[in-house]
């Protein structure tokens, strides 16, 4: 591990080096390449040479206990336990940081909430948790834009796409993909019976045009007139726009814009995200089997997390952790999930790498 710290830390000093050459100063592109790069290090070298000052503190330590002057031997003697005691810290943060990271961390989101089992119940929890998110955007100040949606007469939805963008926005909701049940009395209810529905949640990292290369000849474009609520210009001009990507035979719809350019931009938008996912499944096939898991047939069986009203109890069932805190984490409140979760995945990338 020190072999490559000591490599990190000699990549950082060239680094450094090279972002004050007037050649790399005048290219923006290039500037811009190595300032990323040693920003993604600095952490990394921060702790690193706080490690090896610690080092230095334990070892000059040790030299005076074997000092003529009986207080300075107790007083290094004190020193030494909590010195070791903030390297071993520091040593576990750096084995943390020298974990590959996720190319996709930084990407912005394209997250797409749909109904499962359990009706109009189901879309209106699809709602709900489509504005938790909405509200954890908020807190984060990341940008949120509704590429697609369609709604139900009960202002639920059976299906929103959204697009999430701001810094770490797939880092931090990368794991809230998969089947998500609520156990409540529904608003329609009038026995009082709890009623279990299902929501599907899938998070995308947003594809980029350099990412994806989509060739015109490969696109089926039909556009057609808007349904549903949208004002008179949505419902009575062709404005929607379906796209049919030919050779995997994916299909986009947008019609929330009264604009078929706006609809057709936000479709491929979609579109590009979806083929960048598929791509990455056909690479990885641990991410396939990921992907498959975080959708499923949106089956109530199939959960990765229960909202429980009567209790107003959340549960996470692939870390067991169970909050009391029901509404605030529907207000957007959210980090105590995430926290979690990063932290029990970064742990088990940990151990991973020490077998």
């Amino acid at each position: 591990m020190y072999e490559k710290l000591d490599a990190v830390e000699q990549r950082f000093v060239e680094l450094e080096e090279l972002l004050v050459d007037a050649d790399i100063i005048a290219n923006r592109a290039e500037y811009a390449k190595l300032a990323k790069e040693r920003s993604g290090i600095d952490e990394i070298v921060r702790s690193f040479r706080a490690w090896k000052d610690l080092q230095e503190q334990i070892e000059g330590n040790k030299s005076l206990l074997q000092d003529a002057d009986e207080d300075m031997r107790a007083m290094a003697q004190e020193e030494l336990p909590g010195l070791r005691e903030r390297c071993e810290v520091i040593e576990e943060d750096l084995k943390r940081l020298l974990l590959p990271r996720d190319p996709n961390d930084e990407r912005n989101v394209l997250l797409e909430i749909r109904a499962g089992a359990g009706g109009d119940e189901a879309s209106l929890f699809a709602a709900e948790l489509f504005r938790m998110y909405g509200r954890y955007a908020e807190t984060r100040h990341w940008r949120v834009d509704v590429l697609s949606s369609s709604e139900t007469g009960l202002k639920g939805f059976k299906e929103v796409i959204a697009s999430i963008e701001g810094q770490g926005a797939f880092s931090r909701l990368k794991y809230e993909g998969g089947v998500h049940r609520v156990q409540r009395v529904p608003l329609t209810e009038g026995s009082g019976r709890i009623h279990t529905s299902a929501v599907t949640v899938a998070v995308l990292p947003e594809a980029d045009e350099v990412d994806v290369h989509i060739d015109d000849k490969e696109l089926k474009i039909d556009v057609y007139r808007s349904s549903g609520p949208g004002g008179q210009s949505v419902n009575t001009t062709d404005s929607a726009v379906r796209v049919t990507h030919l050779p995997t035979n994916l299909v986009v719809t947008c019609q929330d814009e009264k604009s078929q350019h706006k609809n057709k931009a936000k479709a491929l938008k979609i579109l590009r995200a979806r083929l960048l996912d598929r791509a990455m499944e056909e690479q990885h096939s641990e991410i396939a089997a990921n992907r498959r898991s975080m959708v499923g047939t949106g089956d109530r069986s199939e959960r990765i997390r229960t909202y429980n009203f009567p209790q107003s109890r959340i549960t996470d069932h692939r870390i067991n952790l169970t909050l009391h805190s029901l509404d605030k984490t529907l207000e957007g409140e959210l980090d105590p999930l995430v926290d979690a979760l990063v932290t029990h995945y970064q742990a088990e990338a940990l151990k991973a790498a020490d077998s």
